[in-house]
């Protein structure tokens, strides 16, 4: 069956295809109405593999001729005369045995023709079509001869054909006759398909102002159908598409790279082994095959499409061309009163899980099908109606009093305006109201041609109202009145159970976010995001979790984390696993005690669940990490080249599962420009996706993202939700190491009398060594305060840290007791003690204290200048005999995380006066009780 490729307009007089220039039948004719061979690809001989894609309208229309069994279409249309038809526009290229007139007689009653048409013999053969176009016409309905019964009149196999008149009862404008390949006829699908294309080529021919001399009819009014075409030959993996199809699958024109591949990412998975069926037939597979698939569009719009294909086989039996149509299914099924039609709204309420999709299946399943203007969904929330969709969407489509209101997305819908709506809404029953009614104007200019009011029902009460409207006078036949009335019943259950879902969702997500932190802090050195995605299916709310503990100004800790199973359950117990690991932390342990210590925890619950974890712990500074790994997955790193790592740390079991676990240490150096990624097995797992897998593909696209921008990076490695089936948590860290290096030095102080006079010896030459000469007096009084304090009210060892970072100054003085420091409530003026933290809080930029492990940190910090000095000058002072003094940083934490205090007020002044005063402590000072 080769087709030119084009469709071309007959000229009056001249011959069709299938017509020598003696009226005998001749070869097809394959060239276009300039006389030049036609190109480009045709549906026996597809496009290869370097131009595959969306082919022209020509082979476009081609296909879909081949599809329904087509060799051959011509359009007749009446002559002006109005005695006969006449041939203005055929496509294809092959008649068979039957000679195409240009123009056809028309007798003066119908049965002449059909006399003509059954004289027998070869001429009775080659007047077969223009009987049949002339029954056909005179009768107004479609008429069909199939190949098989013609070969029984003369032995000679014949092709079938099909004459449909187009126009309506009393006004026919012509007639649209189609070949059929020989030996085969036109099945039920075919026949459908080419009568609602008459339809179409019915209504171009309607529109022209010269109905005797139209324009071109046949590919406008394939485009005016909406239906998309493809071609391909199994085993390739190419397929062949128009723009229609690639529009339909909402696929962006030049975004197609001709692979089925692609075609099939667009449906929904439960649907791909359907489509797989049609695109690999097997040998045993039917010649004609009929399908309903699902696809989701980039917007997240779930739309059902219909397809229809047949299968051509070779001399052996095995398949080597499919062709087929695909449309909306409301295009293909465009009844109003088929069963069909509930069968699909029924289905397509049934995947709406969310108020958003009910919304959408309702213009879906009434506008197009009804040729509605309008439509408005609107849920009743006790008193007042909240709108749910408007199409069309924008404000211009609605009356005045609706565009007042229209303050968000959708505007508040006027209930107390609208008598008629409420009276609907209280008698709970559909309200159809033609043309010329009179409705108040809030209602007349949603349907001034006829406006239908549905009450949706659901559980004997109302759950919303949808109005449906017509700008050109609309007369509601019986079966729309049916469908109308069964459409709300089911929308109303849909938009309550829609609701609850909606409620119970957004429960979910206050939920989730009370339980993740709410922000990141911001860190020196570095910078951290993170990602949390919920689950696509169920309760949208999970066990995994993650957070990022500042411990100090140049350590932070990395947590990530997982538990078992995905309910309300398990959300608690990540919020306890999440605030208890936090506690740990910044008590001071070090990594594997705070990971053991949550694993008792969670082992002396009562609950069956277990949970992993992953807990970093990093030196901004060095830049040195520990690992502890509890059942996790492990992290990964990008080197500042571009490689990707999968760091192996050493794992442990997870956490609840043997209270006397071990969780061993992993160390390892980071570089600046190193990303660190943490990830739970969401990310990648699944069904059809194995985990070594998973942590390829995302170290590629690791590798592949640009560190430049770490929220970008986080977003390029969730990569698609589609493959999601469980929730996602990602913790990334750009490490870029400090820029300011703070320098350190600490004391330990002993327990002796002069024990304060030398801190505060230790703490001047320190500050002398550093260039802080001016406020060395202020720094010498917070040492005397804070040392005496730790030495009068605790036990055990007391240390000072000096650290010095830009030109901020932190004097930390850490003790073996766990409470806080106090301040008096009143301090009488006779009073000898009480006044220390006062003074501390007068002259601090900011002070307070935090717990730490055995003890706590109470630290000041203040704001210096450093003077130029020589760096060796601290180093010829004669060292003095006591204590250890060390420039070492602390073992614990040296920069307590406490909350600011008096930030700065009274500091200026503070200062000045104790300079004046020369005051200086070198015993127990003015403490209040610690």
């Amino acid at each position: 069956m080769p087709h030119d490729g084009e469709s071309r307009s007959a000229p009056p007089g001249g011959q069709l295809p299938g017509t020598g220039g003696d009226g005998r039948t001749g070869r097809p004719h394959s060239t276009d109405a300039s006389g030049t061979a036609p190109s480009g690809p045709s549906p026996d001989h597809p496009a290869g593999p370097s131009g595959p894609g969306p082919a022209p309208a020509s082979a476009a229309r081609e296909r879909v001729l081949a599809f329904a069994g087509v060799t051959l279409a011509a359009v007749y249309v009446t002559s002006e005369t109005g005695a006969g038809l006449r041939a203005v526009e055929w496509a294809g290229g092959e008649a068979g045995p039957y000679a195409l007139p240009p123009d056809v007689r028309l007798p003066e009653q119908a049965g002449g023709a059909t006399a003509r048409a059954r004289d027998g013999g070869g001429a009775a053969r080659s007047r077969a079509p223009e009987a049949l176009v002339a029954d056909a016409y005179l009768r107004g309905r479609p008429l069909w001869r199939e190949g098989a019964a013609a070969a029984e009149e003369g032995g000679v196999p014949t092709a079938p054909l099909g004459a449909l008149p187009l126009g309506a009862a009393g006004g026919w404008l012509g007639c649209l006759l189609v070949v059929g390949e020989t030996g085969e006829g036109f099945g039920v699908e075919q026949r459908e398909f080419l009568e609602r294309y008459a339809e179409a080529v019915a209504g171009r021919l309607r529109g022209e102002a010269d109905r005797s001399a139209p324009s071109p009819l046949l590919d406008p009014a394939l485009r005016a159908m909406g239906v998309g075409s493809f071609a391909l030959t199994p085993g390739t993996g190419l397929v062949e598409t128009d723009p229609a199809l690639l529009e339909l699958l909402g696929i962006p024109d030049g975004a197609f790279d001709g692979k089925t591949d692609t075609l099939l990412a667009c449906s929904v998975p439960e649907d791909v082994p359907a489509l797989l069926s049609v695109i690999e037939p097997s040998a045993q597979a039917p010649g004609r095959r009929e399908l309903e698939f699902r696809i989701r569009r980039p917007t997240g719009e779930l739309c059902w499409l219909r397809l229809d294909c047949r299968v051509r086989k070779g001399a052996e039996g095995a398949p080597q061309r499919v062709l087929g149509v695909v449309s909306a299914a409301p295009v293909l099924r465009r009844g109003s009163g088929d069963v069909a039609r509930l069968q699909w709204l029924t289905a397509a309420l049934d995947d709406a899980t969310t108020v958003r999709d009910v919304s959408r299946v309702v213009v879906a399943a009434l506008r197009e099908p009804l040729g509605a203007d309008r439509i408005a969904l609107a849920e009743l929330l006790e008193d007042r109606l909240a709108v749910t969709v408007l199409d069309p969407p924008g404000p211009a489509a609605w009356p005045e009093l609706w565009r007042a209101e229209w303050r968000s997305e959708w505007p508040d819908a006027p209930i107390s305006a609208l008598p008629t709506l409420q009276a609907a809404l209280r008698g709970g029953r559909m309200s159809l109201w033609p043309a010329g009614a009179a409705l108040e104007p809030g209602l007349t200019g949603i349907g001034p041609g006829g406006l239908a009011v549905l009450p949706l029902p659901a559980r004997n009460r109302v759950a919303g109202v949808c109005l449906v409207g017509w700008d050109a006078p609309h007369e509601f036949a019986p079966d729309e009145r049916a469908l109308l009335t069964a459409t709300a019943g089911l929308v109303g259950q849909a938009l309550k159970r829609a609701h609850a879902y909606d409620a119970e969702q957004e429960l979910a997500t206050m939920l989730q976010r009370s339980l993740l932190p709410r922000r990141l802090p911001r860190l020196p050195g570095g910078i951290a995001v993170a990602r949390y995605l919920p689950a696509r299916r169920g309760l949208q709310v999970g066990g995994d979790w993650y957070d990022v503990i500042a411990l100090s100004e140049s350590k932070v800790a990395l947590v990530i984390g997982d538990v078992q199973g995905h309910s309300a359950a398990a959300a608690t117990i990540m919020g306890q696993m999440r605030t208890a690991v936090r506690a740990y932390a910044v008590e001071g342990h070090p990594p594997d005690v705070v990971v053991a210590h949550a694993n008792r925890l969670l082992t002396g619950m009562e609950t069956d669940l277990f949970a992993t974890c992953c807990y970093v712990e990093l030196d901004m500074e060095e830049g040195d990490a520990l690992f502890v790994r509890a059942g996790h997955l492990a992290p990964l790193v990008r080197h500042p080249d571009g490689g990707t790592e999968e760091i192996a740390v050493e794992g442990g079991l997870p956490l609840g599962v043997l209270a006397d676990a071990d969780f061993p240490l992993t160390a390892r150096a980071l570089a600046p420009g190193s990303v660190l990624v943490l990830v739970t097995d969401g990310l990648v797992e699944s069904a059809d996706l194995h985990v070594d897998e998973g942590m390829r593909l995302v170290r590629a696209s690791l590798a592949a993202a640009d560190p430049a921008d770490p929220g970008g990076m986080a977003d390029e490695l969730l990569g698609e939700e589609g493959r999601r089936e469980d929730d996602v948590a990602l913790l990334l860290l750009r490490y870029d190491g400090m820029r300011v290096r703070p320098v350190r030095a600490g004391w330990v102080v002993w327990r002796l009398p002069d024990a304060v006079m030398h801190a505060r010896r230790f703490s001047a030459r320190t500050l002398r060594s550093w260039g802080v000469v001016e406020e060395a007096d202020t720094v010498l009084l917070v040492v005397s305060e804070l040392v005496t304090n730790a030495l009068v009210h605790t036990q055990g060892a007391v240390r000072v840290d000096l650290t010095l970072a830009a030109d901020r100054l932190r004097v930390t003085v850490s003790d073996s007791s766990p409470r806080a420091p106090a301040k008096p409530v009143v301090v009488d003026w006779e009073a000898t003690g009480g006044r220390g933290l006062f003074l501390v809080e007068a002259v601090s930029a900011a002070w307070g204290s935090v717990p730490v492990g055995g003890g706590k940190q109470v630290w000041s910090e203040l704001v210096v200048d450093r003077a130029e000095t020589d760096p060796a000058a601290g180093a010829h002072e004669e060292p003095e005999s006591g204590p250890e003094e060390t420039t070492d940083p602390a073992p614990g934490r040296s920069w307590g995380m406490g909350r600011a205090r008096n930030r700065g007020r009274g500091r200026d002044t503070g200062r000045a006066r104790l300079r004046g005063s020369g005051r200086e402590a070198s015993g127990p000072g003015e403490s209040g009780p610690w």
